[in-house]
């Protein structure tokens, strides 16, 4: 128990949110073409910037920026869990010993779950607040009209009924192999450059994280597309109950995509995701390990746990 409460995982948590936020206010902008192309099917896929120039046009300079506040909430609390769950985990099961690749994928699996099922409900609400003014070209799309966070909350559990929250929950489970795997691979490339080296350089550890979300955000893309039209929830085709993203809903949905867009109408707005995800899980570990290096020195702690 001392290991799931300690102070340790704490600092592990508070860096991991901080370097999030961070991360993801610098690479905002990507996140928004990203969320446009995916929901949007009849706005035309094309290069990022092009994208975003549109949206800057139509909407205005502070467009690219919508929604960033009930974002970086949701991402605050979404990485504390994510990297308390992970790092308390793993003092438990590895005890002092030196991980290994199998052990940090079922520790990013278990972490992931938990972490979506208490945070589910703020993605719900910072995708709709994200997307509320937006100029749709597809028309099936209903608009919504939000007075902020806690008035999305009221408003969806009354007209939508509290499971609505958790809407693309389980594409949203199925995605927890996204942190899994980038997890798994960035604590093992880690791990081979700390035998070639005492410690990394802030390069190193920027590329290796930028490697890991990469190698995971291409495998798992399609259902990330899938989860935010479940999470938007606003369009009026396919108007049964969509609670908690049923495996007959993702499947419905993915083949509609398919079947509309080809095999790459899974993949739109991958351009926008790759170059925001990876700029910003790589700006994020090394904010997170900074941080921590940086925390425990002064408390005058080791980073008692070798990765």
């Amino acid at each position: 128990m001392s290991s799931v409460l300690s102070y340790e995982s704490l600092v592990h948590a508070v860096a991991g949110a901080v370097g999030s936020v961070t991360a993801m206010t610098v690479f905002f902008p990507l996140d928004t073409a990203r969320l446009r192309l995916q929901v949007d099917e009849k706005r035309k896929s094309k290069t990022t910037h092009m994208v975003l120039l549109e949206i800057i046009k139509e909407e205005g300079l502070l467009a690219p920026y919508r929604g960033w506040f009930p974002v970086i909430s949701s991402l605050c609390c979404s990485n504390f869990v994510y990297f308390y769950a992970f790092n308390s985990l793993k003092a438990v099961w590895v005890k002092g010993q030196h991980s290994t690749t199998g052990k940090d994928l079922v520790v990013g699996f278990v972490a992931g779950v938990v972490n979506v099922l208490l945070t589910t409900p703020l993605w719900v609400v910072n995708t709709r607040l994200k997307l509320q003014g937006a100029k749709f070209r597809n028309e099936d799309i209903v608009p919504t009209n939000y007075k902020g966070i806690i008035d999305a909350f009221h408003q969806i559990i009354r007209d939508e009924g509290i499971l609505a929250l958790w809407n693309g929950t389980f594409p949203s489970l199925l995605l927890v192999f996204n942190p899994a795997i980038q997890f798994m691979f960035y604590e093992g490339l880690k791990r081979q450059l700390l035998k070639k080296r005492m410690k990394l350089s802030s390069l190193d550890v920027f590329i290796i994280g930028a490697i890991a979300k990469a190698i995971a955000t291409t495998a798992t893309y399609p259902m990330q597309t899938i989860q935010s039209i479940l999470r938007f929830g606003r369009h009026r085709l396919n108007p049964e109950n969509r609670t908690l993203g049923s495996l007959r809903n993702v499947l419905y949905l993915l083949l509609q995509r398919v079947k509309r867009f080809g095999i790459m109408g899974l993949y739109k707005g991958l351009e926008a995701k790759l170059l925001q995800t990876v700029l910003t899980a790589a700006l994020m570990f090394l904010v997170y390990e900074k941080l921590t290096a940086a925390t425990f020195t002064i408390m005058g702690l080791k980073s008692a746990r070798k990765h």
